[in-house]
Formats: C-alpha cells, sequence, structure tokens
C-alpha cells in the first residue's frame, strides 16, 4: 500500500516515561508499526495498559513521543504538527467539558478555534446527527454521561477532519445508545472517513471494524483484516445433545475431549486440522446415544483476543 493509500502511518514508535521516584523507566511502546488505510474502519485493542492510549496521544500531539514516526493524512507530527491536527478529530476517553457553556456553544467555540466561518459551520447539523437538538441550549453540566460522550462526538467533527480518533467511545453508555454510535459511526464512514476505533467491547471491534490491531505490553501483536483475524484460532465447538440424558460422557467421546455441561449436553472443543464435524458423529453412533439436537460454533474475536494476548504474556 502507497504512501498516498494510508490515513495513518506509524513507524518504530517508542515512548518511555521517565522514573518517577523510586519506580523505573517504563516502556509504554517497543516499537509499533500501523498502516491505517483510507476510508477503513480501524480497530485498535488490547488490554488495560497495553499502549492503546499512548498511541493515540502521540498521534494526537498530546504526548511526546521517544523514537519514531508518525505521518498524519501525509503530514509528518515532528514537521508539520499544525495539518496533521487539522486532518483529525479525536474523541477522548475521558470526558471533560466546561460546564458553563452549552452544547451550541461549545461546537461554536471549536468551530471557531479551526477558522471556520460562521456561514461554513455545521453545528446544528452535528447536534441533530447527536440527538442532542432538543439539548442544543442547556449547559454541558446537566447533561446525562451519555449526552457528554455523544457531545464530545460531535466536538471532534466540527472542523470535518478525514480521521476520526474514537477512544473507547461507548464507554458507559446503554446498549441503544452504543447501537446510535454504530450507527452514525458507520455513516460517517460511507461518508469517506477514516475511523481508528479503541474499544475494550469486542462486540463492537467485530461488528464495525474491517482491520484489527491488537497492542499488549507495547508491542503489536498482530493486525490483520477481521475476517483473516477470526480465522486465526483453529477451534470449534460441537454440542449435543442427547434424547435420553446421560449422567457420563461414553469413552469413545471422553477421548477427543467431550464433557457434559450443566444442561445434560456433551460439549466437545475440537480442532478442524485434527478431526472433522463428520468424524466426531461417527464417533456419536458409535455409542448409545440418540441425537436430538446438534450445534456447531465458530470461535469469536473474544476467544481471539484471549489467546493472542495470553501468548503474549507466556
Amino acid at each position: 500500500m502507497t504512501d498516498q493509500e494510508l490515513a495513518i502511518k506509524i513507524r518504530g514508535l517508542k515512548k518511555t516515561y521517565k522514573a518517577d521516584g523510586a519506580s523505573k523507566p517504563k516502556e509504554a511502546l517497543k516499537g509499533v508499526d500501523l498502516s491505517i488505510p483510507r476510508g477503513s474502519i480501524f480497530g485498535l485493542l488490547g488490554p488495560n495498559g497495553a499502549g492503546k492510549s499512548t498511541t493515540i496521544n502521540i498521534i494526537a500531539g498530546i504526548v511526546d513521543k521517544s523514537e519514531g514516526s508518525v505521518e498524519v493524512w501525509g503530514f509528518d507530527i515532528d514537521e508539520d504538527i499544525r495539518n496533521a491536527k487539522a486532518n483529525i478529530g479525536i474523541v477522548p476517553q475521558e470526558i471533560t467539558f466546561d460546564v458553563y457553556f452549552t452544547p451550541y456553544e461549545m461546537l461554536e467555540l471549536y468551530a471557531g478555534f479551526y477558522g471556520i466561518p460562521k456561514e461554513e459551520r455545521r453545528s446544528d447539523e452535528i447536534l441533530k446527527a447527536m440527538r442532542l437538538e432538543e439539548q442544543r441550549d442547556a449547559y454541558t453540566r446537566f447533561l446525562s454521561g451519555g449526552m457528554k460522550r455523544r457531545l464530545l462526538v460531535g466536538k471532534a467533527m466540527v472542523h470535518s477532519p478525514p480521521i476520526l480518533v474514537l477512544d473507547e467511545p461507548t464507554a458507559g453508555v446503554d446498549v441503544e445508545l452504543r447501537k446510535h454510535i454504530w450507527e452514525y459511526v458507520r455513516e460517517l464512514n460511507k461518508q469517506g472517513v477514516t475511523i481508528v476505533l479503541t474499544t475494550h467491547y469486542l462486540e463492537e471491534a467485530e461488528e464495525l471494524c474491517d482491520e484489527i490491531a491488537i497492542i499488549n505490553h507495547g508491542e503489536l501483536v498482530i493486525c490483520e483484516k477481521t475476517p483473516a483475524l477470526l480465522k486465526q484460532v483453529d477451534e470449534k465447538m460441537v454440542v449435543i445433545a442427547p434424547v435420553t440424558p446421560v449422567n457420563e460422557v461414553p469413552d469413545e467421546l471422553k477421548s477427543i475431549g467431550g464433557k457434559l455441561n450443566d444442561d445434560g449436553e456433551i460439549v466437545i472443543h475440537f480442532s478442524p486440522s485434527s478431526i472433522t464435524v463428520g468424524e466426531i458423529l461417527k464417533k456419536v453412533s458409535a455409542t448409545d446415544i440418540e441425537i436430538a439436537d446438534l450445534r456447531t460454533e465458530e470461535s469469536d474475536l473474544e476467544d481471539i483476543f484471549l489467546q493472542l494476548t495470553k501468548s503474549k504474556e507466556g
């Protein structure tokens, strides 16, 4: 992929926080390389303290890197931080507002910071998209947590940046609002906005992201297209519900890892590269079990995430 096709290009990114008193220096990032395509929804995942927020804060120009290079929409943050910042909108994890501004006043203020002429501002349009038109003239101190988080998204969009970074955008909001934010993210992406999403909701990344990178202990564990990533774990599960409940798993099924669950079903975790569902059914037919129902389940992103971060720690 050429540089012109990248929204964000990160090479050899390192960040070491200096020792504080008796503590040792902390390596938050240990040489991360990332290529985020223009027009994509890109997921950045990792456990708490993995280095996600440090990466975002360096991209945003809030934290100084120790080594490496970062380009935002083709602008190097060391050589042209002004244009780099102009091409990105950041929605932080922390909710911080001046409580004496209304949502409308706040959007107008930030539009002014970016030098947007009055006639070109989209404050009311953004408030409507964020379902905040009824709170247009209320002080932000009276807004709920979910409303404040939506206002953060709106604030990041006042200058119509081609890149929007969402750092845990749905943390602490209810399921209905989370779905609405997903819809808005998809709509922005359809309009050509590149979305970078950090989240601890794995179903959110699986649902939204074209490509996912996983960071752990300041290192890039994996970066793959989402469908390819979901194939990383070579494990499936078959669940067999017998017509007549059984109290013990037959030896034929024990030999391939069969176990009873709380519903009296026989659960077998298996690797498709080692044994097929057909071969499992042959073993079932060799027993006295009559099958009332059978289902298979695929591994999901949570399985992959846990496996990859665990292997990295090991």
